[in-house]
């Protein structure tokens, strides 16, 4: 039986000690359940709501963060990177980077993310139809990169509203590469919050459940020690000392189809 790709994290990098705790607790519980493990971090979140919000420390002290939980806890590291300047300094540290939903189209970002040979997650974007991830694929393997994982995280609803076809995962798969599903991000109430995004962390573990039932190869989660007092994505976070429990009920389903 494959293991399971997981990539999970805190939203943004809020401070040192916080990302430390996260990423050595959530090392211990992949262990446990056997797991292949990328510790996640935003060094900035560059598509904040509000112009007032919590962005991150920028690239420079996020980075030497995210080298840190490598060096100390000997994890690989997934982030994300908003222009393609970022791509090759964030290649010194990540071994996936990221590329935002909003941002799968933006042909220099793609191609820069592909010339650094890592491994590249693309999050479709919510206003895109599976089958036209194909474009950016052929972006990626153009500019020499195979190595690459394509993200559902749900699909634009209406107005503040976001919801999952489980039948994406399937017709994703179709072009070959593994499929991660940002059990997280689905749950969002985009700009729901007026001058910030909500959401319903309750919705996560049943979307997850169906996620990888419907085959996804990966999931994606964000984590922190208090998601209510989070400086990003609070509301669809999951709580820490909530996690374990939540993925083992999730590895069953897992288990019981591969």
């Amino acid at each position: 039986m494959s293991k399971m790709t997981l990539i999970a994290g805190p939203c943004v990098i809020e401070s040192e000690q916080n990302v430390m705790l996260v990423a050595e607790t959530v090392a211990g519980i992949a262990r446990k359940l056997d797991l292949d493990y990328y510790f996640k971090a935003s060094f900035d979140k560059a598509n904040r709501t509000s112009i007032s919000s919590y962005r991150g420390p920028g690239i420079e002290k996020g980075l030497e963060i995210l080298q840190k939980v490598k060096d100390t806890l000997g994890l690989k590291i997934c982030t994300d990177i908003h222009e393609p300047w970022q791509a090759e300094k964030a290649a010194q540290v990540a071994d996936i980077l990221q590329i935002p939903a909003f941002l799968c189209r933006q042909t220099d970002l793609l191609v820069a993310a592909a010339k650094t040979q890592k491994c590249i997650n693309v999050k479709k974007a919510q206003f895109l139809a599976p089958w036209d991830m194909k474009n950016v694929v052929t972006k990626l393997e153009e500019s020499g990169n195979r190595n690459i994982m394509l993200c559902e995280r749900g699909s634009t609803f209406g107005y503040n509203t976001l919801v999952v076809d489980m039948t994406g995962i399937f017709e994703m798969k179709k072009f070959g590469y593994p499929v991660v599903f940002d059990a997280t991000h689905s749950v969002q109430k985009p700009g729901g919050k007026g001058s910030a995004t909500g959401g319903n962390r309750a919705y996560v573990e049943p979307l997850a459940k169906a996620a990888v039932a419907a085959g996804a190869d990966a999931l994606f989660f964000e984590v922190h020690p208090d998601p209510d007092r989070a400086l990003s994505d609070g509301p669809n976070m999951v709580r820490l000392d909530e996690f374990e429990s939540l993925l083992s009920r999730v590895m069953k389903v897992y288990d019981a189809v591969h």
